[in-house]
This record gives C-alpha cells, sequence and structure tokens, in this order.
C-alpha cells in the first residue's frame, strides 16, 4: 500500500477482464489524488492473454496481492476468494473495498467486505452498481443483485442504473451517479490503437470486416445455440471479412462440441490484448457481440453493434447508442439479417450523442464520491 496524501484508503477488487479496464482509471485518479490503494488480483482469469498482459497495457502496473483462484465452477471460485481475500482485508484494513462490475469476484469480495465491516471498519464500494437485465438466469445478474444489496456506497455509470436501485428500496442517499469508468479506459487507449503500427500488427487494412466477440454461457455452453450462432457466422464470412477473437470458454465448448467445421471462412484468433481489441473495434464495420463492454465501447465509438442476447442490462447503448438487439429467438437468418442492417448503417463520429457521464472522467468523480462517503462515515 503507498502512502498517500488523502485520508481514505481503498482495496480495489479485480478478477476477470472486464474488470480490469474498470479498475485502471480508477487507480490512476487515485493516485494521482495521494490515495492509498492496494490492487487485489484474484486471478479468475489467470490466462496471461486474458489478464497479465492487460497490467502492463493499461499501464497500472502489477498486482499488489495476487490470490489465484484458477479455474473451477462458480461455486469453487466464489469460495477461493472469499476464503483468500478476508486475511488480505484484515492485514490491509482499507477505508473501502472497491469492487467494479458483475463477474463471480466481485460478488464475493463483496460479502466478505461487508462481513468484515464492523471488525475492520471497511465499507463496500461497487462501482457500475444497478445495472440490471432482469434475467435470473444470467449468473452475472446475480452478481449484480447480491453485490447492490451488500454495498454501502452505490456508483452508477447511468442515470436508469439508479432508478433501477431506487425501485429496489435502496437508500438514495447511498447511490452516486459518477458515469461510466469503462469509457475513460477506451479514451486513454485510443490514439495509441489508432497508431498505424499496431493497426498493422492487428492485421487491419482497407478490407471492411465484422468483429465477433462471443463468451456468455447462454450462448457457447449449448451445443445447439452455439452451433446456430457459427452457421450465421459462417454464411456472415462469404460476405464479408469476420474477425472472431476466440474466448477461452468458447474455444473450449467449440472442441467439446465438435464445431470446428462450422468456422470456415471465419478468422479465428487468440484472444487479443486491449489495445489491440480497442483497434479492431474502431476499425470494424460492425460488431456482433453477446459482452456488455463491447455494446459500451461501440456506443462511444459510433461502431454499429448487434447484441446477441434477449436484452441487456445497458439500455442506454439502444437508447443512445448504435446498439441493437437481435431478434429472440436466434436464428440463423436473424442474426445474419441483423448484421448486415448493422454494416449498412452509417458509423458516428466518436463520442456523438454520447450518454450522460461517459465523458473520459468518471473515476475522478468515483474517488470524489468515496472520499466523500468517507467523510460522513
Amino acid at each position: 500500500m503507498t502512502a498517500g496524501l488523502s485520508s481514505v484508503s481503498l482495496l480495489l477488487v479485480a478478477g476477470a477482464r472486464p474488470n480490469f479496464m474498470k479498475v485502471a482509471p480508477i487507480l490512476r485518479a487515485a493516485r494521482a489524488r495521494g490515495v492509498a490503494t492496494t490492487l487485489v488480483h484474484t486471478g479468475q482469469h489467470y490466462d496471461e492473454n486474458m489478464s497479465g498482459a492487460f497490467f502492463e497495457e493499461l499501464g497500472i502496473g502489477a498486482p499488489d496481492v495476487s490470490l489465484e483462484v484458477g479455474s473451477g465452477s462458480q461455486a469453487q471460485q466464489t469460495a477461493r476468494v472469499m476464503e483468500r481475500i478476508e486475511p488480505v482485508i484484515i492485514k490491509r484494513r482499507p477505508q473501502w473495498v472497491v469492487v467494479v462490475g458483475d463477474v463471480t469476484s466481485t460478488m464475493a469480495a463483496a460479502l466478505v467486505g461487508a462481513k468484515l465491516g464492523a471488525q475492520v471498519g471497511c465499507g463496500v464500494a461497487h462501482v457500475e452498481a444497478g445495472l440490471r437485465s432482469f434475467d435470473w438466469s444470467m449468473p452475472e445478474e446475480i452478481n449484480r443483485i447480491v453485490t447492490d444489496r451488500v454495498a454501502d456506497l452505490l456508483l452508477t455509470p447511468s442515470p436508469e442504473a439508479g432508478e433501477n436501485l431506487i425501485r429496489e428500496g435502496i437508500p438514495a442517499g447511498r447511490i452516486a451517479f459518477v458515469g461510466n469508468v469503462m469509457v475513460d479506459s477506451l479514451l486513454y487507449q485510443l490514439d495509441r490503437a489508432r497508431d498505424p503500427n499496431v493497426r498493422v500488427a492487428a492485421g487491419i487494412d482497407e478490407r471492411a470486416f465484422v468483429l465477433v466477440t462471443l463468451h456468455r454461457p447462454s450462448n457457447v455452453d449449448d451445443a445447439g445455440q452455439l452451433s446456430v450462432i457459427l452457421d450465421a457466422l459462417r454464411d456472415l464470412a462469404r460476405e464479408t471479412r469476420v474477425v472472431f477473437p476466440m474466448h477461452p470458454r468458447t474455444r473450449g465448448s467449440i472442441e467439446r462440441f465438435g464445431l470446428w467445421t462450422k468456422l470456415d471462412g471465419i478468422e479465428v484468433r487468440s484472444p487479443t490484448g486491449y489495445t489491440e481489441t480497442v483497434a479492431l473495434l474502431d476499425a470494424a464495420s460492425a460488431v456482433l457481440t453477446d459482452s456488455g463492454g463491447v455494446q459500451e465501447e461501440s456506443t462511444v465509438l459510433g461502431v454499429p453493434c448487434v447484441t446477441l442476447r434477449a436484452q441487456t442490462e445497458r439500455p442506454v447503448t439502444v437508447t443512445h447508442g448504435t446498439n441493437v438487439l437481435v431478434d429472440w429467438p436466434i436464428t440463423r437468418d436473424g442474426t445474419v439479417h441483423a448484421a448486415r442492417g448493422a454494416m449498412a448503417r452509417a458509423r458516428r463520429p466518436v463520442g456523438t450523442d454520447g450518454p450522460d457521464g461517459w465523458d473520459g472522467r468518471a473515476a475522478e468523480r468515483v474517488i470524489s464520491a468515496l472520499e466523500s462517503a468517507d467523510r460522513q462515515r
């Protein structure tokens, strides 16, 4: 833990790839304000391409504590995170345990922080609070709701997120609108992602292409659902270039279900680092995704997006962005039709008519909210 000028100390928890882009700007803002920080990496994503390289790219350095929970079922990962983070919180005694997003590590760390609150004197703050898909089949939805229930301070990325919390009975005094920290990382990295050398390394040329990201269990753990999506991508690849950086979970399912032949003509890649991901997204004609973060990033970049889900916990990307939901239940023809429609839509300039608080300064507001809340505790 570094010495700081502020009386506030933070223990920030990251466990999976989406967390890293959210934690990075908070760390930078905290350090700029003299706030003492401890970065804990749970190891929920432990592959170098999924975690280690991101810390270097995002300029936040190695984590102070690595829990190395590794793979396993969600119950196993939850238990390991809870067991291993408890002594860290007791030893470090932060004013705030800060959790971000909606992964298993988020919920597990929030639970431990809440249980240790009286003993250690810490509060739990949830960055990206209040997002709701209203789909209880999503593990992430359960993580969001549990985390928000036990958190002392709920930091929301968009106004409707705060409205969700109010409807659930959360007192308004525990809610603060700060904006979207994911956008902070995106804008921080954008110039580098547009460097010609980065674009060449990412295989970006003058050819139009559709970028695909796919990892949700509802899409990739079901052989029938995954087969339909891959058939649609193969059809699309006959018309245009399709670039598909493949998540390890998706790769494992394709191998398990014997679906590799359905990838003919599709440009399959290993998971990409953050800078290369931003470069690909920025250059794409359209993106097909089931990722919440990509919905947000495409909105800021003005890239037409098709979300391969029945609903989204980020409706602002539909009402104020470039995002559309695929017709549900998902079909081969419906997916191809939606992709064609996205490619036909004109791109918007970066940041045009973006949602409130998606301005690259959300992390600064997070630190201000934490300092203000700490004074009131």
